[in-house]
């Protein structure tokens, strides 16, 4: 029985130690999509200056597929001991609960969400040679041609979601042609074959100042600094209007709560960083407010508002 209870002790005393000694080894931080997008940008910023706060190696491990959801999946199945961060997402935290009907897991149950930590707006973009000069007149012509309009879409990605909730908001009927990715999406509206789409603003940002792109309004609640003179949705007559990208940081649900506590304190060292948040700036992204408490509520609000736009849609696995 002594001996029992000896061994028993030593385990915690040996767990108790691992956790306060938090990180003594490098960290995984599983990213959900293919390298050289936003998401993967964002992580690998975020994976450099943990690495510092960590004194530890911060390495990214991009796992992509389902729109995020085997990525997501997979990092579920290792062990919850704080080794493996997993960056979460819109996609795969709130549009796949929408789209896929068979979604592994419970993007609120199975995750401990830690901190927020990027959020941008998506830009409703038009071709130069369209007349459009304000989403007042986009507006119009659609509502007076329905179905005349296509636009451009990559299915379950941000600005396919904003697309849905704009025609729902305005009641528009527009056709729209999906595409596998950004890359191809942005060839072809470059090239005039699709008049419209909606696009991550800082992808749009470039071709806007070149005027091979026309902005009519951003999907953030607030003009975005980099579009200080393009409107946003709400200020156009659709109040409330918000359809945002964003990410953050979580781990598996079981992870000790010492060794979430020195992963959160880590992240808003770095978020809240005069050098983060101007690099942030210079891309029209937002520090959103840092913690659980926040992004927890805004990952099930995210979940909610976007499974019913989707299910509004009738919008099916593609």
């Amino acid at each position: 029985m002594r001996r029992t209870l000896l061994a028993a002790f030593a385990l915690f005393a040996a767990a108790a130690f691992a956790q306060t000694d938090y990180p003594s080894k490098p960290v995984k931080l599983i990213v959900a999509f293919p390298p050289g997008g936003t998401s993967d940008v964002m992580a690998r910023m975020l994976s450099d200056e943990l690495g510092k706060q960590f004194r530890q190696p911060v390495v990214v491990e991009n796992i992509g597929g389902a729109g995020g959801v085997i990525g997501m999946d997979r990092a579920l199945k290792l062990p919850a001991d704080g080794y493996t961060l997993i960056q979460t997402g819109v996609g795969q935290n709130a549009v796949a609960h929408g789209i896929n009907s068979k979604v592994p897991y419970d993007s609120v149950k199975d995750f401990i969400h830690i901190t927020q930590v990027h959020s941008g707006p998506n830009v409703l973009v038009v071709h130069p040679s369209t007349p459009f000069k304000s989403l007042q007149e986009l507006v119009g012509f659609a509502k007076a041609n329905p179905g005349k309009l296509s636009y451009g879409y990559t299915p379950a990605a941000s600005g396919h979601m904003a697309m849905e909730l704009f025609k729902q908001t305005a009641k528009l009927f527009m056709v729209g042609i999906p595409y596998r990715g950004g890359g191809p999406m942005m060839t072809d509206m470059l090239g005039g074959t699709i008049p419209l789409m909606f696009i991550n603003q800082d992808v749009a940002l470039q071709h806007v100042k070149a005027g091979k792109l026309r902005a009519l309004a951003v999907t953030s609640m607030e003009r975005n600094p980099l579009y200080p003179d393009v409107p946003t949705f709400n200020e156009s007559g659709f109040k409330g209007f918000e359809a945002l990208s964003w990410s953050g940081l979580s781990v598996a649900k079981g992870t000790p709560a010492p060794v979430v506590a020195k992963i959160e304190a880590a992240v808003t060292a770095v978020m809240t960083s005069p050098q983060v948040k101007q690099r942030f700036d210079s891309q029209g992204f937002i520090v959103p407010p840092q913690g659980q408490a926040h992004y927890t509520k805004f990952v099930e609000a995210e979940r909610d508002r976007w499974v019913k736009v989707i299910k509004a849609a009738g919008i099916k696995e593609e």
